[in-house]
């Protein structure tokens, strides 16, 4: 914890009498200040009426309030039912809240296009600002905020099962309370009072309210539970029921203004509260702050001269909230404790905090946090903050800053999950990753090996067909004895006995697939995010695992090629028979000729002939393996190239498509992600 030094103070003042002190609640002036007129409030707590209300008038007056509470039971305690000034019907507001994520996103919340009842009719520089922002018009930069919603929710919709649930249970919250909030009313503005134990929390609502509606006193924590006083706008923008109800405002700390006075018509549409003590010693209180500092519109934090540089009022609460600078109001308050100089020193300084906590200021017309210094005991700088309220609810555009700024928060802290700070940015599929996976699968089913036997085969059917006789006979006899012996037969395919294809490959190698499966892997996700890598990495292991066994089952049962018997063939089939009939002619000629005798110079022609015979026919079978060489390359690339058809296609399937749609989805998140981070100007 870091501590920050301030300089001592006198003790504070009291800035109210104790509780017990009061009546039935006699208002002073608008500031609060001593002098002021004095107003009535209705305390609704009278037994029952005919009609079941309660009502007890404690007085009449131009600027009363109706405190909402509940009937007493015998035992004192309250019954938890809220009682209404005047029957008035349930605004739709107040019907319960549908599941989270399913209606649509109403918002932005912008202003109606004409003045409603509640809005001031008479003259004055914020009667002035309320009608100007009532005719219309609003920040450009709300403008988008329902595309931003509703990217947002795509973007959490498509990386549910992608991210962890930490990772996205703030975003889902935003969510939540923006179609909660969608559903409720717009021309109501809901501003909570917050900060340290006695910095005059409760005495500032009471100054801004004009009456005394929350305890104050030196008894510490003076506020248990949340207050809140209602300027209701409207009849036709209907009631603030449901804003009270999601706040979890107890009916008995409710109170309600009447809008008889021009500074309260003013205020239509405020719905402020006076929170709990933000450092008490109560952890019950402590969370009633969290949780409320998460629902309303816009907050004020009072600090006094002695905890204005709270180490934990910064580090928890304003430094974290930095982002919501727009809703915000730093208040100075107890000025009445120091000197003018005093007091510009400790704003001076208090800017200065806020300025290292990152909270932009309002200043010199940016928008950002404003801050001031009143006394709600004297009433000095109470109107001036006042008018800024009512600027605040006149323009009606507290809810979408405040959800527009929740949503900023939440891209940031996405970053890391969507977008990678680097040079290197994600290429995904690209058609070199690809080319290289399914050489590798080719590598992995022996295509090369295959096709170049295949190219062996093609040769020996070349031979086969196209070679001597006698080289034919002596393959017979090779074939015979081997079938004797019980050996397979041996020979060129296409000869009886022998396979018509060639043998299928090896089984595919696993370590080959897998090695092809890390390098597409470590391609692909080069310049992810972590979690999406691992989404990749996942699907393309998930297929990895069972490919091998597919392209198994695949290559045991691939069919080869097609074959077409060349004519060239049987022509040269033909041209051995010839040439082994002229070797047989004439060796039986010159065996006539040796038995009978007397050939002489016949015998040449019969020597002619057997010469022919034997070296024309290895002459062309030498010439038909020449010509036989081009077709059986061609043959055995389409059978190899069957193969790694075969083996891309399975791996398309079971690697690359999964693969392909994790990248895809990544990329529409991203983009999602692109348009939720986005603030049109």
């Amino acid at each position: 914890m870091i501590a920050r030094r301030v300089r001592p103070l006198p003790a504070r003042r009291s800035s109210q009498p104790p509780p017990e002190a009061w009546p039935e609640v006699a208002s002073p002036g608008r500031a609060g200040g001593p002098g002021a007129a004095d107003e009535s409030v209705e305390v609704l707590s009278a037994p029952p009426a005919p009609n079941g209300e309660l009502r007890t008038s404690a007085g009449t007056g131009t600027g009363r309030f109706n405190v909402l509470s509940e009937p007493q039971t015998a035992g004192g305690e309250a019954a938890g039912v809220q009682v209404p000034v005047e029957p008035e019907p349930e605004p739709p507001h107040a019907a319960p809240l549908a599941p989270p994520l399913e209606p649509p996103i109403e918002l932005p919340l912008e202003p109606s296009a004409e003045p409603s009842a509640g809005q001031p009719l008479g003259g004055g520089r914020s009667a002035a600002r309320h009608a100007a922002a009532s005719g219309g018009g609003g920040g450009g930069g709300e403008r988008g905020l329902g595309t931003r919603l509703v990217a947002l929710r795509e973007l959490v919709g498509l990386s549910r099962t992608r991210l962890e649930q930490d990772t996205l249970a703030e975003a889902v919250r935003v969510l939540e309370e923006a179609s909660a909030r969608g559903r409720l009313s717009r021309a109501h503005t809901t501003v909570a009072i917050a900060g340290p134990t006695g910095c005059g929390k409760s005495s500032l609502f009471n100054a801004i309210a004009g009456v005394q509606l929350s305890d104050t006193g030196v008894r510490r924590p003076t506020t248990s539970i949340p207050v809140a006083c209602v300027w209701e706008a409207s009849e036709r923008d209907g009631g603030a029921e449901g804003l009270l109800e999601r706040l979890g405002v107890p009916p008995r700390a409710r109170r309600r203004a009447h809008g008889r006075t021009s500074d309260n018509r003013i205020l239509g549409g405020l719905v402020l509260l006076d929170l709990p003590d933000q450092d008490s010693m109560d952890p019950g209180h402590r969370a009633q702050v969290d949780r409320l500092l998460k629902l309303v519109d816009a907050v004020v934090w009072v600090v006094d001269p002695e905890k204005y540089a709270d180490a934990l009022l910064h580090e928890r609460y304003l430094r974290p909230l930095a982002g919501h600078a727009e809703v915000t109001y730093v208040v100075l308050n107890q000025t009445d404790r120091l000197s003018s100089q005093a007091t510009e020193e400790l704003l001076d300084d208090l800017r200065r905090l806020l300025d290292e906590d990152g909270v932009a200021l309002g200043e010199y017309g940016e928008p950002g946090a404003q801050v001031l210094a009143l006394s709600a005991l004297t009433g000095e700088g109470v109107p001036e903050f006042r008018e800024c309220l009512e600027e605040l609810v006149a323009h009606r555009q507290a809810a979408a800053r405040r959800l527009a700024a929740d949503v900023d928060q939440v891209v940031v802290a996405l970053r890391p999950a969507f977008v990678v700070d680097g040079e290197r940015q994600p290429e995904g599929l690209t058609v070199a990753a690809r080319e290289e996976f399914e050489e590798r699968l080719g590598v992995a089913v022996g295509a090369a090996a295959a096709g170049r036997t295949a190219e062996r085969v093609w040769l020996r059917q070349a031979d086969a067909a196209c070679g001597t006789a006698w080289a034919g006979l002596a393959r017979w006899q090779a074939r015979r004895l081997s079938a004797r012996r019980g050996e397979l037969p041996e020979g060129p395919a296409g000869a009886a006995g022998a396979p018509a294809v060639p043998v299928p490959p090896q089984p595919a190698g696993r370590p080959v697939v897998e090695q092809a499966v890390r390098g597409l892997v470590d391609e692909v996700t080069s310049g992810l995010p972590g979690d999406w890598a691992r989404s990749v990495r996942d699907a393309a292991r998930a297929g990895g695992e069972v490919l091998p066994a597919a392209l198994d089952k695949a290559v045991a049962t691939v069919k080869p090629p097609e074959r077409v018997r060349p004519r060239w063939w049987t022509m040269a089939a033909a041209g051995q028979a010839a040439l082994m009939v002229f070797q047989l002619v004439g060796l039986c000629w010159l065996l006539f000729g040796l038995v009978v005798g007397g050939m002489g110079a016949d015998r040449w022609p019969a020597v002619a002939l057997m010469v022919v015979g034997a070296v024309g026919g290895p002459l062309l079978a030498w010439c038909c393996r020449l010509a036989a060489r081009a077709p059986a390359e061609a043959f055995g690339a389409e059978h190899e190239r069957q193969l790694r058809r075969l083996a891309a296609d399975h791996g398309r399937s079971l690697v690359l498509e999964p693969v392909a749609a994790e990248l895809l989805r990544y990329s529409e998140v991203r983009d999602q992600y692109v348009l939720a981070a986005s603030r049109q100007p």
